[in-house]
């Protein structure tokens, strides 16, 4: 066996000779420059041992092959030319793996992701396990990149542009039976055999890929000048049209297929190489970065630093509802926790169980999974009109009305019937955790746990700890959200939290707006073209303009006027409008077009003239400069622990541009007195604006957040 430090070589008496990467200390196997040497040194023994005439590639950790290339060393790369000589590096390696005489075969057992799958489409040959961990994907897009060792020419040859192209501008991965569907590998076995099946491929000769396999109007799209040039265009046409020209990389990724496609493979790793290089040195990439490295660090981190938690096996939920229904979701299918539905009627309990059996159903239909693993998975639901079955559980998680006395009922009745450990975590939205626990016997277990709907797709979670919240309790909490695939950030109990605190007076500004006569899809667009995914009167609709104004009065009551709403919305609940849910808000809700065209009648009512007089990027400013000063404020009350924290909250729970970096990168990168001068100069016409002192004194000493 020939062996250094990352990669060991065994031959085996059948001339195949099995290649293992294994990096130590790390879970999973992950690209870095500094390998260069080893892998080279390895390509240069089986280059000159005549007796081996097949390699399989495989890995020495027993849940990924690679996870993509080391994130942390691009940070290394101090202008775009030393990117662009990392990304023809990986080229170079993987072109020689292709070239060689000797069959190389790609060994996949879970993630082969970013530079991992680049390095097994460099193989001849790519096997992979039939297991649910087992994934394909080039997710450099989400990093604001573009796969840089040969993944742009080599995917769109073995699978086509369209799908090709597909993969690499969302970075969603496909699962082992659509990597096989699609031709991404040439055979899907059982982990139990992979190497057995990988050596019968290392015997084979190299194989004469035919172009893929295409539908014919395909073909004439992917394989006529004609058709590939409506096919790129229409692409930067979607590609503009849903980025809004605010990330560069899905345009760099077209222009790469493009090039390669029409002038060879040759010229397209060329441009691959060189708009890499670029991509890494724009302000986008280097945000969408520091997003990714603030999770990372997250995973890693405890509720309260030296307290352990205590583990959750089975947990009660409170309510039958759209949010009762989407934590029991997550509760059961994603943590793999038995989970309890009370509601008073039966027909909550059966409603919350469908909502689990309707997406996990369109899985099954997709053949993402089996079945039998929708019944294990739906198996782990019952539900009960009383406390039948509440008495083991270790967690109960409430999702009933916004009402203080029901939710303190709640406590008091769980007291009474769960063991005394149980946590008692509610998913309020606005009513202070203090409040919840002012009646309860044992305040030390009561937290809030605040999900944003819909709950199986939205990925933050707020831990809430009131003042007697035990550390057991809040360490217990954020580990029972990170295994129901949250990203929970712990805030301090108060009116709003965070979220939903700096949410109301961005909300509030842009109906201030809608107020002054300016339409309202062109105030939508204004903030969908500045970053968020959707627009603040859109929202509203979207999340119910009854539940999106009830947090009012009690962030009044806590901070005072400047979070008073316009009257106008008392009119708009007046007339029964509730936004989509009864399909009566700020936009129409019938047809084809439902929710895109705007209700004209909410003029009206109003007594408003539209007319735009405002320009795009003020109506943007106003808004996002309300967001930012209560953040502020919010990090200096301590409501969030840090900077970090705050940024992830806003971009994970309300959709604050990612590759801004979040409220507090985006005010360092604009600069502190430029922030405090822009508010100044708004105060002057509307005292709502007036800097927080924190901004004012950050601005005089020259300080920044990070």
């Amino acid at each position: 066996m020939t062996k250094n430090d990352v990669f060991s070589l065994e031959k085996r008496d059948n001339g195949v000779a099995v290649l293992t990467m294994d990096v130590p200390g790390e879970s999973m196997n992950t690209l870095k420059q500094a390998f260069g040497d080893q892998i080279t040194a390895m390509l240069d023994t089986i280059e000159n041992d005549n007796d081996i005439k097949g390699v399989v590639l495989t890995s020495g950790k027993p849940k990924s092959f690679v996870a993509g290339a080391d994130i942390s060393m691009l940070a290394a790369c101090e202008n775009a030319q030393d990117a662009e000589a990392l990304s023809k590096g990986g080229q170079d390696v993987f072109n020689r793996i292709e070239k060689m005489q000797k069959t190389f075969v790609a060994a996949i057992h879970g993630p082969a992701l970013g530079g991992g799958l680049e390095l097994a489409l460099a193989c001849h040959y790519r096997v992979c396990t039939d297991a649910s961990i087992t994934q394909m994907g080039l997710p450099e897009v989400q990093l604001g990149l573009l796969p840089g060792s040969g993944g742009t020419q080599r995917l769109p040859r073995l699978i086509g542009i369209q799908k090709a192209m597909k993969m690499m501008l969302t970075g969603s991965p496909a699962r082992a039976k659509q990597a096989k569907k699609y031709g991404i590998v040439d055979d899907m076995v059982p982990e139990s055999i992979l190497m057995d099946v990988a050596i019968q491929y290392a015997q084979k000769s190299k194989p004469s890929r035919s172009k893929p396999k295409l539908s014919a109007t395909d073909r004439v799209l992917e394989e006529t000048p004609f058709g590939r040039s409506f096919l790129f265009k229409q692409a930067r046409k979607q590609t503009l049209a849903k980025t809004k020209g605010n990330y560069p990389a899905p345009e760099r990724i077209i222009d790469c297929i493009e090039t390669g496609m029409s002038d060879g493979m040759r010229d397209g790793l060329r441009v691959e190489a060189r708009h890499f290089g670029e991509l890494l040195m724009t302000p986008e990439s280097l945000q969408l970065r520091n997003i990714f490295f603030a999770t990372t660090d997250m995973k890693k981190e405890q509720g309260v630093d030296g307290v352990e938690p205590a583990k959750v096996k089975k947990v009660g939920i409170l309510g039958g509802g759209l949010m009762g229904g989407g934590i029991a979701y997550v509760t059961a299918t994603k943590a793999k926790v038995p989970a309890r539905i009370k509601d008073i009627r039966s027909e909550g309990i059966a409603n919350a169980i469908k909502y689990s059996y309707d997406l996990l159903n369109k899985r099954v239909k997709r053949k993402i999974m089996l079945k039998s693993q929708m019944q294990q998975e739906l198996a782990r639901l019952t539900g009960s009109t009383d406390y039948t079955g509440f008495n083991d559980v270790d967690m109960v998680i409430e999702a009933v009305f916004e009402d203080v006395a029901l939710k303190q009922q709640m406590v008091a009745d769980i007291e009474n019937h769960c063991k005394d450990a149980t946590i008692f975590a509610s998913n309020t939205s606005s009513i202070p955790i203090t409040q919840i626990a002012a009646k309860a016997d044992r305040p030390e277990n009561v937290i809030g746990l605040h999900y944003f709907s819909p709950v199986d797709k939205m990925p933050l979670a707020e831990v809430i700890a009131h003042e007697s919240t035990s550390d057991n309790t809040i360490s217990t909490t954020v580990e029972f959200a990170k295994r129901q695939g949250k990203t929970p950030i712990v805030v301090k109990d108060g009116a709003g939290f965070y979220v939903n605190r700096i949410l109301a007076p961005y909300m509030n500004e842009a109906a201030c707006i809608l107020l002054s006569g300016e339409p309202i899809d062109h105030i939508d667009k204004s903030l969908v073209k500045f970053g968020f995914p959707v627009g603040p009167v859109k929202l509203l609709d979207e999340v119910g303009i009854d539940v999106g104004t009830k947090i009012i009065p009690f962030l009044v009551e806590e901070f005072g006027e400047r979070f008073t709403a316009p009257a106008a919305f008392d009119k708009v609940l007046a007339d029964g409008r509730k936004g989509k849910k009864n399909g009566s808000g700020f936009y129409l809700y019938e047809g084809k077009k439902s929710g895109k065209e705007v209700d004209d009648s909410i003029y009206e009512l109003l007594n408003i003239s539209p007319e735009q007089r405002m320009s795009s990027p003020a109506i943007a400013e106003r808004c996002v400069l309300m967001m930012l000063n209560e953040a502020a404020r919010c990090l200096d009350e301590g409501v969030i622990r840090n900077a970090r924290d705050g940024d992830i909250g806003a971009i994970f729970g309300i959709g604050f541009p990612p590759f801004f970096g979040g409220p507090f990168r985006y005010m360092d990168s604009l600069g502190i007195r430029h922030v405090v001068d822009r508010l100044n100069e708004l105060s002057s016409i509307d005292a709502k604006f007036k800097p927080a002192d924190v901004l004012v004194s950050m601005a005089e000493q020259g300080k920044t957040f990070y």
